[in-house]
């Protein structure tokens, strides 16, 4: 590594701000108000990927060569998920949040930035669970096409199985996880009935807007890799998207107590991060 491609040079950071340009007027995907640090550690990550010295050739042949794109699209956002992540946050959902959304006739929830689905899965059988899920429609959302595949598709590999069943246990489970799956050839197939209740769907918190008023949405461990604008913007679609009183969780990491809408979230279940629309 020169000092030019040094993350920390002055060099290296005006060609990642070029490439980000580059990659939104070429694709129409937004990364320029991503955190510079994690988009920083990315961009190394894709360089050496693509044998790249500087970011300058990453650039030339993501807009020269269309395919490249959806690979480098992998390094740029981050896939890393499963089921029943952080069990208290769906304990909290189950013991506070749910006995409320039990007064609505149908319910709608949003899961923004879904990676490859464990989190909207996850949702799906609680709110089987708790006998909501033939009433509710999940609306999960990224702007990675391909994880939206892999999202759509609900298989995993059996290897994380394991980890997903301690999570669902902890989580307050009524039920045992391997009653929504089929396990054969090292995958485990999700039961196709939860996928009916799903809606997988490309959405950038970035530039796009907001297509349907929900009860909850659940965008948890997205808000960390934006930088203070584009946190802004995202948890303004999140407050519009939101019914009257509706429901916000975020990441065990994230806050919204110094954006510009920390007034417009009352604290519900803090220390899990569930926050509720407040009143105008």
């Amino acid at each position: 590594m020169t000092a030019e491609t040094s993350p920390d040079s002055a060099s290296f950071e005006l060609e990642l701000k070029l490439l980000l340009e580059a990659i939104y007027l070429k694709y129409d995907y937004d990364f320029r108000n991503y955190a510079q640090s994690s988009m920083k550690r990315r961009a190394r990550a894709a360089m050496t990927r693509f044998r790249c010295g500087t970011l300058s050739q990453l650039q030339e042949l993501v807009v020269h060569d269309a395919q490249a794109f959806p690979l480098l699209l992998d390094f740029l956002t981050v896939q890393v998920s499963e089921m029943f992540r952080d069990p208290s946050y769906f304990a909290a959902l189950r013991t506070r949040v749910v006995p409320l959304l039990r007064t609505y006739p149908s319910l709608k929830i949003w899961v923004a930035g879904c990676s490859g689905g464990e989190e909207a899965y996850s949702l799906a059988i609680l709110l089987r669970e708790e006998g909501l899920l033939d009433r509710t429609l999940i609306y999960a959302t990224d702007i990675n096409v391909q994880a939206l595949r892999t999202a759509q598709a609900g298989i995993y590999g059996i290897d994380r199985l394991p980890l997903f069943t301690e999570n669902h246990r902890l989580s307050g489970a009524k039920t045992s996880l391997s009653d929504y799956y089929t396990a054969a050839y090292g995958k485990a197939m999700l039961d196709a009935t939860l996928r009916d209740h799903i809606v997988f769907s490309d959405h950038s918190l970035a530039t796009d807007a907001v297509f349907a008023e929900v009860q909850l949405v659940s965008c948890r461990n997205v808000l960390i890799y934006f930088d203070r604008v584009l946190q802004d913007r995202a948890l303004g679609l999140f407050h519009e998207a939101l019914s009257h009183k509706g429901f916000l969780g975020i990441g065990a990491k994230e806050s919204v107590r110094f954006s510009s809408f920390a007034k417009s979230f009352d604290p519900f279940a803090e220390r899990d991060r569930i926050y509720r629309k407040a009143l105008p």
